[in-house]
């Protein structure tokens, strides 16, 4: 009689235990579809760039990637309402590194335009294209690019002057679809001042870092893993985004930062891999 008391006993907490499990993980899957996509993380974060002059110390630039326009959640209003938090940093600089649109996404694209002039900067916008681009008409989005006034950099370099001093922004084309020549870049760069380079897949870091000329890369493409638990992260990580796939890195003499991205891909959800926009100070290192 007393072991199937204790027999009960053990059935009943074994079903609290489930139960209290089954309630965790459907708060998790709440909290991964309707909370965190939606959470945007503002990171702020101070860069001691070695060759930078003293007079861009302060600078800001505001890095936003993986925008996902679609059908499916990365609505117009929802973009409209990231580039207002955009302009909300007072940017020096804007730079977006890739992915403006989701993979075949054909009817997404002529809506750019419309979008893509809100953003502003002291001195300009910039930007890369990543893989998704060039799964649509990648040079309609290009055109949507240029005529919204920003920059855009196929293997080129956006130079910003303040007097005899330079900050020099390039950009190289995506690593997966396009064709990536940093000989190009490297050819266009002065010796001077120090070099900031957009590449939309982050682990393209070891070839920039090896040239010895970049400061600091400024990378998207993984989403940070999108979700992010012990011995999951892996699964959501992309080629070309698997070494260097979330936030700060030292590359030899570079730094190498991945922004987390705004939209998603896949599963539509996000866990313990904010949406972000990143907001860089340049400091100038002390010259005695």
């Amino acid at each position: 009689m007393k072991n199937f008391k204790w027999l009960i006993k053990a059935s009943r907490l074994t079903l609290r235990f489930l139960g209290l499990c089954l309630l965790l993980l459907c708060c998790a899957l709440v909290y991964a579809k309707y909370i965190e996509p939606d959470w945007i993380d503002i990171n702020s974060l101070q860069v001691t760039l070695p060759h930078l002059s003293a007079e861009f110390n302060g600078y800001r630039i505001v890095q936003i990637s993986d925008i996902h326009r679609d059908t499916k959640w990365m609505s117009q209003k929802r973009f409209r309402n990231i580039i207002s938090l955009v302009n909300q940093q007072k940017p020096d600089l804007i730079a977006i590194t890739g992915d403006f649109v989701t993979q075949y996404s054909p009817s997404i694209v002529p809506t750019l335009k419309f979008d893509l002039n809100r953003f502003i900067a002291r001195d300009q916008t910039v930007a890369v294209l990543g893989n998704h681009d060039y799964r649509n008409d990648y040079k309609a989005i290009i055109q949507a690019i240029e005529k919204s006034g920003i920059t855009y950099l196929n293997n080129d370099v956006y130079t910003i002057r303040r007097g005899s001093s330079m900050l020099h922004i390039a950009g190289v084309d995506d690593i997966w679809y396009g064709k990536p020549r940093l000989d190009l870049i490297l050819n266009q760069l002065s010796n001077e001042g120090a070099a900031i380079l957009l590449a939309h897949e982050p682990d393209f870091a070891d070839n920039s870092a090896a040239t010895g000329r970049f400061d600091l890369q400024l990378s998207g493409h993984s989403h940070g893993g999108q979700i992010r638990l012990p011995f999951i992260t892996e699964l959501f990580l992309p080629a070309l985004g698997k070494k260097y796939y979330f936030g700060r890195y030292q590359v030899e003499n570079m730094i190498q930062y991945t922004n987390r991205g705004l939209g998603m891909i896949g599963i539509y959800m996000r866990f313990a891999a904010r949406p972000e926009i990143t907001v860089f100070t340049l400091v100038a290192p002390n010259k005695r």
